[in-house]
């Protein structure tokens, strides 16, 4: 059995303060691609393994604790079954900002449950995610949701405006891990982000985690200048703490002829937001 996990994209994200259990209060606009990790369930394992493959799979370890196993594990624990083999093929960059580890937790909550026929929206699954990670409830959805509280708070919104919208993304080749972001950040609440259709609340919102994540990295204004001054986008942005960029485009021609353009030793992914 496969499945994808889907790249995840903040189309916007707003950080209002630091709660008192020391995460941060946020409200942000999740999307997907329609690419992403791929993630195979061998079924007639012996005993738990995972196998790491791909561009990005060099210096990642299917041995110790990541989120795959740490999944496959909860899952086991509240629901029983036997034991799942995995083979990642880790196609998305990572430290990114784009769901990384929480999309490959997602996609094997979806492939178990898909094994043993249970539906998606089974409130127990939707516990074990949030109990994995804040973005994995939003990644176990994979659709275009708001997230509020640390991101796991779910609101559905209307997909039609952002169905099929072509999408490129863009990351400068440089790992950015969260908590550095975060640890910079200024602490300025910005406001909240705005209710409407969600391109028009996208367009109207911010990262207010960009400008830290350009501290550190400044290879991030770089991209996001080179994505502004192409042709025929409606949206440039980072995603998430970084340092992934993306921008929505009004036609596939033009995202192709952006890709193009992008500097040599940028990694790219040519796509289209996830209905």
């Amino acid at each position: 059995m496969f499945e994808t996990a889907f790249a995840k994209i903040n189309l916007a994200l707003h950080v209002r303060h630091r709660r008192d259990d020391g995460y941060h209060a946020i409200e942000t606009l999740f999307a997907f691609a329609e690419d992403g990790d791929g993630l195979t369930l061998h079924d007639d394992a012996d005993r738990p393994a995972l196998t790491v493959v791909g561009p990005f799979g060099a210096g990642l370890s299917g041995d110790g604790d990541n989120l795959v196993t740490r999944a496959a594990g909860a899952y086991r624990a509240r629901f029983g079954g036997g034991a799942a083999a995995f083979t990642l093929d880790k196609r998305l960059p990572v430290a990114a900002g784009i769901g990384g580890g929480s999309a490959d937790a997602a996609a094997v909550l979806r492939l178990l449950a898909r094994r043993d026929g249970m539906a998606e929206d089974e409130p127990a699954l939707m516990s074990i995610a949030a109990a994995l990670g804040a973005d994995v409830p939003a990644c176990l959805v994979s659709r275009p949701v708001r997230g509020d509280g640390r991101g796991d708070e779910l609101r559905f919104v209307d997909t039609g405006a952002l169905a099929g919208v072509p999408l490129l993304l863009v990351n400068p080749n440089v790992p950015l891990p969260t908590g550095p972001v975060f640890a910079v950040w200024d602490r300025l609440d910005r406001g909240p982000l705005a209710d409407g259709a969600p391109l028009a609340v996208a367009e109207a919102g911010r990262n207010d985690l960009e400008m830290p994540a350009r501290a550190i990295r400044p290879e991030i204004g770089a991209v996001l200048e080179a994505l502004a001054g192409c042709a025929g986008t409606r949206l440039v942005r980072m995603s998430g703490s970084g340092a992934t960029c993306f921008a929505l485009f009004e036609t596939v021609a033009a995202r192709d002829a952006a890709q193009g353009a992008m500097a040599a030793g940028w990694w790219t992914l040519a796509t289209r937001l996830r209905a």
